[in-house]
């Protein structure tokens, strides 16, 4: 058998074990070892011991549980309950100001977490129930939730893009200064569709009537400080990194315990917030860790049968693909694939094959980073099967179905296509912040 042919049936036979219902680091893992051990033997055990011994090195890797903790902090102490009630009172008065305030809720919850789902559920959970209650179309706040949640892949601290950097052995720093301004890009691009469509139909999303938006100043000013807490908690945070002063791990230990010590002030660190915090961080971390553990030793294995090489060969030679074409059909893949599978299975299941050949293609890895993390948002929500999609039903009130979450996405996938394309052709908005930190 060739080692094409083996490099296929891996892939194969992982897709399978994917679509019949198995854990993701089960089924990348189990190709992998059994892979191995067919290959070299006795030998083959070594790819598991090294691929292990890989991950307990990779020092940037403690940065996963400290974000991770400091998100929970601040959304299970209740802190992004406030965030809401502030873009409640100053974003009212406006057509659609509280899905644009929904909008903003969800940046600084990025901001907090790293994760879309924890978007998701803040979003489901808090503003979802609230928007509907005030009139607004049902369609358009489910469609808000689910494109705002996505941002969470995106802004810094992207898990996500700590996956990226593990696998593609790049600074995590430097991923996390390019998704910035595409982040913040996405965001205002759903803001501005917003506001257009609401002016345009008032009636999907009304204004607060008078009466309710009577707030005294002092209540405005106190609502604005407790927005700003977040924003606070990651400038301490980042500053002190962008600046060289600390390590993107140290770092991230200032946030943890900014968050940590905000939330005591503040009179919300109890013995239940407290401890869901540590068990929700030790449990994702576990499951990032154990991912990242497998998929190192697949790769490992399937990059030494050559299917990079081949794949490269294939596009490059034997089809005569230039780069840019290549660089799209891998674009649509992750969209087709998005369709049955999460951001981190889409990761490590490609991203042995992708990087090197976008590499070899002689585009930036940072930069394609950026890219992969907004075509996974977009695949997020692509039905029939978008992750988000089904995340939104399960949350979402009776009178929400299915049909409604569907139809309601289709505006804001092709506002995320604008921006993924943006990115695309200006790739420096990707690269000019982090070049110019780490420049100086």
């Amino acid at each position: 058998m060739s080692y094409e042919l083996i490099a296929l049936l891996m892939f194969s036979s992982m897709m399978l074990m994917l679509l019949t219902g198995q854990r993701v680091f089960a089924a990348i893992g189990a190709v992998g070892v059994i892979a191995a051990l067919t290959l070299y033997g006795t030998g083959g055990s070594d790819f598991a011991f090294s691929a292990a011994m890989k991950l307990m090195k990779w020092y940037p890797l403690l940065t996963l549980p400290m974000f991770i903790f400091m998100g929970y902090v601040l959304s299970e102490s209740g802190l992004a309950n406030d965030l809401y009630r502030m873009f409640h009172v100053w974003m009212g008065s406006l057509n659609g100001g509280l899905a644009i305030g929904t909008i903003g809720l969800m940046v600084l919850v990025s901001a907090m977490n790293g994760l879309s789902v924890a978007g998701m559920a803040i979003g489901a959970t808090i503003a979802l129930p609230e928007l509907l209650r005030r009139g607004y179309d049902k369609r358009m706040v489910t469609g808000v939730v689910q494109a705002g949640s996505s941002l969470g892949i995106l802004v810094p601290p992207s898990v996500v893009l700590v996956l990226y950097a593990m696998i593609a052995r790049q600074p995590v720093g430097q991923l996390w200064l390019a998704g910035v301004l595409p982040g913040l890009m996405m965001a205002a691009l759903f803001v501005l569709y917003i506001a257009i469509r609401c002016r345009l139909q008032p009636e999907l999303g009304p204004a607060l009537p008078a009466e309710e938006r009577q707030v005294t100043r002092s209540e405005k000013i106190r609502l604005l400080g407790a927005g700003a807490l977040p924003l606070i908690i990651f400038a301490t945070m980042m500053v002190p990194f962008v600046n060289g002063w600390t390590s993107l791990v140290e770092s991230s230990a200032i946030g943890a315990m900014a968050a940590l010590i905000a939330a005591v002030l503040k009179g919300r660190m109890s013995q239940v917030v407290f401890e869901t915090s540590v068990r929700q961080t030790l449990v994702i971390s576990c499951m990032f860790m154990w991912i990242i553990l497998a998929a190192l030793c697949f790769g490992a294995v399937f990059d030494g049968l050559g299917a990079v090489r081949a794949i490269e060969n294939l596009f490059t030679e034997q089809l005569g693909l230039n780069p840019w074409t290549i660089l799209i059909l891998m674009q649509l893949s992750f969209i087709l694939m998005g369709t049955f599978l999460d951001d981190t299975a889409m990761l490590v299941i490609v991203a042995p094959l992708y990087v090197p050949l976008v590499q070899s293609l002689g585009f930036d890895l940072i930069w394609y980073g950026v890219l992969y993390t907004m075509t996974t948002q977009i695949a997020y929500m692509t039905p029939p099967f978008g992750y988000n999609l089904f995340l939104m039903r399960a949350m979402a009130p009776p009178e929400v179905t299915l049909s409604d979450i569907y139809r309601s996405i289709v505006p804001f996938v092709v506002v995320m296509v604008i921006g993924l394309a943006t990115v695309m052709r200006f790739p420096d908005i990707a690269l000019w912040l982090p070049e110019t930190v780490y420049a100086k």
